[in-house]
């Protein structure tokens, strides 16, 4: 088998590439010379290899210490998938988990591999010696709960491997807990060698401004249903699919369980084969689901969040990010799951409604991951805003929905030019507003029937609304999030009134 045709993170395989080896080099040199108690963050990219890597670490270094190896997790599956590999590189270990109380055989072993949470009960119950740990390797290191173990090996060479060196909360930055990071080869590199597959990504411009950041920095869940769960977010996703994806296996990943359900069954009724899965899901039905979607060729599956660790189908051609976010992990790690390359897939299709790309780069972009990890804040602080990205769209009405509007001749209207001749002619600037009003209430009228016909489609303006107004803002120069989303409503509520005048002058 060609290395074209492997697959480094979930195979058996004690074969090192050279890219893994150099790094290994590299992490023992510190290993060797820095002091004992060193805290080192090692970034790969997902589908490089990095449970391959750390588990020649473990091999290595037990061969050459007298001492014993902790490998950390956060997911069940995750333990199952290191122990797998650590034994494939003759490593015996044992896991702790959550059905292990007591462990009389563990002078039998010098690797142990466990659950964040189940460890920190044994090492309360002093069930697990803890004496002679001289290396604990901390997978999926940007997640904070591992943070409460650290203080329980303070003598211990620390090593932290991610896809991602930007800790999960902004407050508690991984620079804090780590001395220093070892940067590994990038996707592209990655790509080039024939490692990973390469994506294309298509992206469709999406208003976000209704969205609402919550406390953990992400965009809220109920914001996100509240917007793709519309009827114009549901059919752009349908089009993307059918146009980018058709035919081909696809995760689609949303923010919230309602949102994916409402996808499942417009996907559904489209006649698609496409099945549901989050976290309310039985572990049998996950099984089931998964088994399915393992075996069938066009299948789609429709999720929450749970396929971004711990899962691994080589044969997905295409993710649809049905959702927007502002963690640069989750970024990586949902399309990382179509990255993995087989002897007839060397491509893969990202479809992207949630501005992701254009708010992080490309998912093969470069990035200095230094920077990010010693200076989070600014690097954050550094990303383009919705409101920045979606001033430079220009909305074109889906065929669909223009159809509907199908005896109105003129649909469009240039904002800006209208800006400037109002300003010419000292009027007032929210004189565009209401001519832009005036049109769409006129559209609305005169490809309907009766009032309540004109007030529903008015629904299908909402993106036309957005954009025009966000072209408004952008006239009047710096203005306030808030002051945005209150021009929206508020020119929505008057649309309603014009529609009932507009319906009035041509039936009276």
């Amino acid at each position: 088998m060609s290395h074209k045709d492997f697959n480094p993170e979930i195979e058996e395989k004690k074969e090192l590439y050279s890219y893994q080896k150099g790094d290994i080099d590299k992490i023992f040199e510190r290993l060797d010379n820095a002091p004992s108690d060193h805290h080192l963050l090692y970034q790969l990219p997902t589908g490089g290899g990095k449970t391959v890597i750390f588990s020649e670490i473990v091999r290595r270094y037990l061969a050459q210490h007298n001492k014993k190896v902790v490998v950390l997790t956060h997911r069940i599956e995750l333990c199952k998938q290191t122990s797998k590999m650590l034994k494939g590189f003759d490593v015996k270990n044992k896991i702790i988990n959550s059905n292990i109380k007591e462990l009389p055989d563990q002078d039998e072993y010098s690797c142990f591999v466990a659950m964040v949470e189940t460890l920190k009960n044994r090492l309360n119950d002093e069930k697990l010696m803890i004496d002679n740990v001289g290396l604990v390797i901390i997978d999926e290191a940007h997640y904070n709960s591992f943070r409460k173990l650290l203080s329980q090996f303070k003598k211990s060479f620390i090593l932290g491997v991610t896809a991602t060196p930007l800790s999960s909360n902004i407050k508690l930055p991984m620079h804090h807990n780590y001395d220093e990071l070892i940067v590994g080869d990038t996707i592209q590199s990655l790509i080039d060698k024939g490692f990973l597959a390469k994506a294309t990504t298509y992206s469709y411009d999406v208003g976000l401004t209704s969205l609402k950041v919550g406390i953990n920095g992400d965009y809220t869940v109920k914001s996100s249903d509240d917007l793709y769960m519309n009827m114009v977010m549901q059919e752009k996703l349908l089009h993307a699919y059918t146009e980018k994806s058709l035919g081909k296996k696809t995760l689609i990943f949303n923010n919230g369980i309602n949102t994916s359900l409402y996808v499942y069954d417009t996907f559904k009724e489209a006649g698609y084969p496409i099945k549901h899965l989050d976290n309310t899901t039985s572990a049998e039905d996950r099984k089931d689901i998964l088994h399915w979607f393992k075996k069938t060729p066009d299948a789609i599956l429709t999720s929450v969040g749970i396929l971004t660790t711990g899962f691994d189908e080589p044969t997905v051609e295409s993710i649809i990010l049905n959702r927007a976010t502002k963690s640069l992990t989750l970024y990586f790690q949902m399309i990382g799951r179509g990255s993995r390359k087989l002897p007839n897939k060397d491509e893969f299709t990202v479809i992207d409604l949630g501005n992701n790309a254009l708010r992080f780069g490309l998912w093969n972009d470069p990035v200095d991951w230094q920077h990010i990890f010693k200076s989070p804040e600014y690097y954050l602080e550094s990303l383009r805003d919705d409101a920045e990205i979606e001033y430079g769209f220009k909305y074109t009405m889906p065929e669909a929905i223009r159809k509907m509007f199908a005896k109105t001749a003129v649909i469009d209207m240039d904002i800006e030019e209208e800006f400037k001749k109002n300003s010419a002619m000292n009027m007032r600037s929210k004189e565009v507003l209401e001519k832009s009003i005036n049109q769409h209430a006129l559209m609305c009228v005169e490809n309907t029937t009766d009032l309540n016909a004109a007030r529903m489609v008015s629904k299908l303006l909402n993106d036309d609304i957005e954009s025009r107004v966000r072209r408004f803002v952008n006239c009047l120069g710096k203005t306030s999030k808030n002051y945005r989303e209150w021009l929206i409503e508020d020119y929505k509520t008057k649309l309603t009134l014009a529609i009932g005048k507009k319906f009035r002058e041509l039936n009276f």
